[in-house]
Formats: C-alpha cells, structure tokens, sequence
C-alpha cells in the first residue's frame, strides 16, 4: 500500500524543501516537492529527488567495516565500538582528548547533529574546526558590519524596484529566488547580474554585467565613489546610523575611476548605471558565495556592505545585502543540544587548514580522526595534503552512506542513515524562515544505525552514557525549547509539519544593530577586538597579476570551482553516470589562444596538482576564467581541490579556494 509523507530536504542549501515521499512496502519510491509549503510551493530540484536514489542505492554501506592489512572487513557494532572506544579512551588518557581531531562538514543539515558536539565536551574535550570553506568569509564581515548575517525574507523582493545578484548564481543554488525574480520581473522590477560567468540566472537579467574575478570589492568602491560624488549617497543614514564613515572616504579617495574601470575590467558606464540603480532604490542585493572565497573575501563582503549601507537600501523594505540569514538557527537551542556549558579543552583548527594543521600539530600531535557529515579528501582545498594528513594519524573513523574518497582511506567505516531513516528538524540557514519537521519513514539498510545511535553508544562505552539518556522527542524539544514561548512545539511540528520561526522580515529596520556601537560600523570595533584592522580596505586577490605577477606569468588563469548543479557537493557524483567525468569549462579567448576545441581531453596545472578532464567552451565568460564544477570523485578523474589553495581568507575564517591561478594545455 501507498503513504504519502510529509518531509524535508536535510541538504544545506539556500532552500531547505518541504517533501512529499511516497513509501510503498517499506521502501521510499518517490519523492516530490510538497505543493503545500508556503515557500518551496512544490518545487524541487533534481539533487533532493536524489536522495530517493541515495537512499535505495545498492552501493549503501550497510555494516561496520575495519581496515586489515589494507583490505576492508565487515566487522560487528560491537566490535567496532568496543575497539573505537578503547582508542579514544588510551589517548585521552596517554595524550588528552585534543589528540582527536573531529572534521565535521555541513552538506547535510538536521538540528540533531549538533549532538556531535554534545559527546565530545563530556568526552573531555577535541580539536575542532571552525570557520567554513563554503561562507565563513562572509558571515565574519557580516557580523562585523552589522552584528550578525540577516537577510530579508523571500516576500520581501516584492518590494524591490532593483534587485541586483552579484556573484550569485540562483537558477543552480537557490531555486525559489529564481522563481521569485521571475515574478518580480514580471511586476516590473530590474534584475541586475554581476559575475565573471554568464549563467542561467544571466539569462534572466535586464543587465549582465562580466567582473574580473576578484575583483567585486573594488567595483563597490567605484560605485560609492560615483554615488557620493554626485551627493547620492544617503546622508541622513550615514550620520545617524553609521560610525567610520571618514575611514571610508580615505578609502575612496586612494582610487581612481580609471583605476577602478581598469582592474575590475568593466566600462566606466556600467560602473555609472549601477549607481544610479543604488540610488533609484529600494534595491535589493543577493550576494553570492563565490566573491568571498579569495584572500580578500571578507573585506569583499564588507565593500558591498558598505555600499548597501551609503545608498540607503539597509532596513528598508526592498533592500538588504542579503548573504546569511543565521536568525534562523539562532531561535534553536544548540548550545543546550551540545552542552556547551561543559567544561572541556577545545583546541581549534581552521576548516581550511586542517590538512596543514593536523601535519604539524605538536602537544598533542593528532593521533585519531572521527568525520561525520563531510568527504574531505574531496572537499577541503589542497587534496594531497590533506589526504597526506587524514594519512598520517593512527586512526581515522568515518560515519558514511558510502565509500567516499575519504571513507576508503579509514580504518573504520561506520554506515549511518538517511533522512528517511531517522527523525530529525530542518531548517535553512540562508534564505526562508520555516523550520520542517522529518519524520522515520523507513528502516534503513542492514544494520545502518543514526548518527545519534552511534554517539549515545560511544559515550556509553567511555563512561558518560547518562548524557545521552534522552528520547528522540527529549532532545527535539530541548532544540525547541527557546521557542515555547513563540507557541512552537514539538507536538505542533509534528502535526503542522513546518512552522514559520520568529524572525524579521526587514533586518534593521528600527534603525538598531547588534553592533558594540548599536550602529552600522564601517570601521568595526569586533575586528579591533580581535586585534585586527577594522577600517575598511581593499586587498587584492594573492593569485593576480596585480598582486602577484611573476605567479601570472606562469598560470595566467584563473580557475573558479562552482557548485554542482544535480550533486549537492560530492554526495551524488558515484550515483548520476553522467557525472562521472571531468569537465573543464573555459573561456573563449583561452580556447583561442591554446587552440583548444570544445571536447578535446585538457589538463589544468599549477604547482599544488593538476587535474585532466574534457574541454566546454563557456559563452560569454569573462576573459582567462576556467571552470570547474566542485565534488568529483577520485574514482572519477578527481577532485578540483587537487589545485586549490588551503589558507585562510583575510579575516581569518574563510577559505580562498577560488584564488587559484593555473595553466592548461592539450593532453596530446
């Protein structure tokens, strides 16, 4: 017989779908969009009807393996837990527990895997990894700008008369926003795209405009530049609700606008309507990921802020720089879900540094490796060294569907579920304000146990099983718990399905920042706190022939690695066969310049690795850009990451994957 259930897309993206999945005979056979979400209104895209696919491949793991002499044993749970265990506990005791380093990535979402966390304080403490290789960049400007990352709610473009998307490209990460610019579009609003590519979203758009990659920020001082020479900026808001707004001018003042047009490769007359559009508002702007993955992405994201802030779009119905929108996490209660009250010795790493890290770690040196809810070996910048690191330790664990890059070079595999094998609440994190509810469906594949199962076990095993010793619905409503007062709970989610959490629709609209100065902060008092420079600035890109010309000479070409459209990072590469290769997307005055055809076999190099795959030529991209989509198996040709760098961005927590430089020739 045939159910149909309500349900919810678990991956971190922008949208986090409402689903409706069919399950006949104890096996999930569909899964659609839910018509009745009021945001995702029944569409879906292909890498959440996927998880069908995921959830019923044969290639599931679904018993624990261990690694002897080189070859994978299927082993028992009590097995692997006992000898886990039994690690764990020799080297809290011999090194301290920061001799285990937890890599904990966030490609699937769920308010219980903040249980991770949770085991590890009572388990004495971990090296843990902070920042992010996909936002961090921008979340650390934002909160220096602004207190926090908000963004307007998905209603509130209604309101636009302009909506610019700069670096962002929505027809492939953030589906409903593209419908919505669609509507919009329709009422007569211009939509505005800037970005070195010329994608579906370009197509869409009133004006393209092709940037130099690296080189957003710079464009936002032109623009200020112009609006405030022709005295268009907002001067009521600069004066009552910003502070450092002299440090901006001395900016402003060190370029000129033939160096602007110069170095960010756009016209002196685009610069000028994208002036007038600010002016002309309510604009809104939908600031992508991509810009912040430079040495310089903080203070990208700090420029276009700021830009925001002088034309007056900031608090205002139909504006908003909208990266981050973590008011929606934030009404969860995570720090009670991971007992952050606990004292224990954290000792931190960077997300993008861990490879590096974990290598030169001393006192203690690394000696275990526990990944859940990440593929590093794929995903973390610079592959070789990190697959030289995740080599290197005595132990590594994985908690996996699959056997992934990083999962074959484990000692231990441990299988976990699916989001329809286990009940848990979703939410997003950068765009809509509803929180889902997802149900067990199904019983998942073998002996598949929950991440939470395997914690509570664990903990049991090294003496602090009593902090796990709650319920499913115990730990949910301890999630909840902040929300009681907002009528939201658990018994009503589960019926409900999906709530709207309590949030603002126009962020900053009283005027009011979370700010140490309660105001917008040009020159920001969080960065001088942590000692850095808070005035705002413009750094150039590390790989450029500006900042680096004799490194241009040599590679003269800057490689992007975009997301994927039908994989959610690398989670459906080894499912989709026609996935399976390497594509190298380039641009048209490469291919004429190297003689290259489309679909002749390339290879890209610089001195971190190089990567073969297939030539597509890209129309209308900016002049010397490469192209490769992120996530590719090793199996399958390789992963970008292969050339990436692996250091941090400007303030420190953010990655620079994208501030790449490479060279190509024809294999052949």
């Amino acid at each position: 017989m045939k159910q149909v259930f309500k349900s919810s897309c678990p991956l971190n993206c922008w949208d986090s779908c409402g689903f409706d999945v069919t399950v006949e005979n104890q096996k999930v056979i569909k899964v659609d969009g839910d018509k009745e979400h009021p945001i995702t209104k029944g569409k879906i895209c292909g890498r959440g009807r996927m998880l069908e696919t995921k959830t019923n491949s044969p290639e599931r793991l679904t018993v624990p393996l261990k690694k002897v002499n080189g070859v994978f044993q299927e082993i028992s749970w009590e097995q692997a837990l006992n000898e886990i265990a039994e690690k764990m506990d020799n080297i809290r005791n011999e090194f301290g527990p920061t001799a285990v380093l937890h890599s904990h990535d966030y490609s699937n979402n769920g308010l219980l895997k903040n249980l991770d966390k949770r085991f590890f304080r009572h388990f004495g403490g971990v090296t843990q990894l902070v920042g992010s290789i996909c936002w961090g960049s921008g979340i650390e400007a934002q909160t220096w700008d602004f207190g926090n990352s908000y963004s307007h709610s998905p209603e509130d473009i209604k309101n636009s008369k302009h909506v610019v998307i700069w670096g962002r490209n929505v027809a492939r990460t953030n589906m409903h926003l593209f419908q919505a610019l669609q509507e919009v579009k329709k009422s007569g609003a211009k939509i505005i795209v800037i970005d070195p590519i010329y994608n579906a979203t370009a197509k869409i758009a009133h004006k393209y405009i092709s940037i130099k990659p690296g080189m957003d920020g710079l464009l936002a001082i032109g623009i200020m530049k112009y609006l405030i020479s022709e005295n268009m900026q907002d001067l009521s808001f600069i004066e009552n609700h910003t502070v450092g707004f002299a440090d901006l001018i001395d900016l402003l003042n060190q370029f000129s606008f033939d160096e602007i047009v110069t170095n960010t490769e756009i016209s002196y007359e685009d610069l000028k309507q994208l002036a007038e559009v600010y002016y002309d508002g309510p604009t809104s702007t939908y600031i992508g990921l991509g810009m912040q993955r430079y040495a310089n992405g903080g203070n990208t994201i700090r420029l276009i802020d700021a830009l925001v802030a002088v034309s007056g779009n900031i608090g205002i119905p139909g504006g908003g720089a909208n990266f981050g929108n973590l008011q929606v996490g934030q009404k969860f209660a995570h720090s009670e879900l991971a007992s952050l009250e606990q004292n224990a010795v954290i000792r931190e790493f960077t997300m993008m540094e861990q490879g590096e890290k974990i290598i030169k770690a001393k006192n203690p040196e690394i000696k275990m490796i526990f990944v859940t809810c990440g593929n590093p070996l794929t995903q973390v910048p610079n592959t070789n060294k990190v697959r030289q690191a995740f080599s290197s330790v005595n132990t590594l664990v994985v908690v996996d569907h699959f056997l992934t890059d990083t999962a074959k070079v484990a000692d231990y595999v441990l299988p976990t579920t699916t989001v329809f094998e286990e009940e848990d609440i979703y939410y997003a994190s950068m765009y809509h304000h509803y929180v889902n509810y997802g149900a067990k469906l199904v019983e998942p594949p073998g002996e598949a146990k929950s991440d939470l199962w395997i914690w509570t076990q664990l903990a049991e095993r090294l003496g602090f099983g009593e902090v796990f010793d709650y319920s499913i619905d115990e730990f949910l409503e301890m999630g909840l718990s902040l929300l009681k007062e907002h009528g939201i709970t658990l018994e009503r989610l589960k019926k409900e399905k999906r709530l709207p959490l309590p949030v603002y629709d126009v962020p900053w609209n009283s005027g009011d920042f979370l700010t140490p100065s309660g105001k917008f902060e040009f020159t920001s008092s969080y960065a001088e706190e942590k000692g850095m420079n808070g005035k705002p600035q413009y750094i150039l890109p590390k790989e450029s022939k500006l900042s680096n010309p004799a490194l241009a000479s040599k590679y003269p070409y800057q490689l992007l690695s975009i997301h994927p459209l039908r994989s959610n990072h690398s989670q459906h590469y080894h499912l989709i066969e026609g996935l399976q290769s390497v594509k190298i997307e380039l641009s048209e005055d490469i291919a004429s310049e190297k003689r290259i055809d489309e679909g002749d076999e390339v290879m890209i190099f610089n001195d971190r690795g190089k990567l073969t795959g297939t030539a597509k030529i890209m129309k209308k991209a900016h002049p010397k850009t490469i192209n490769v989509d992120e996530g590719q198996w090793q199996q399958f040709g390789g992963s970008v990451n292969q050339l990436t760098p692996d250091e941090n961005s400007d303030n420190g927590l953010g990655s620079v994957l994208y501030d790449c430089l490479v060279n190509i020739v024809k294999v052949n």
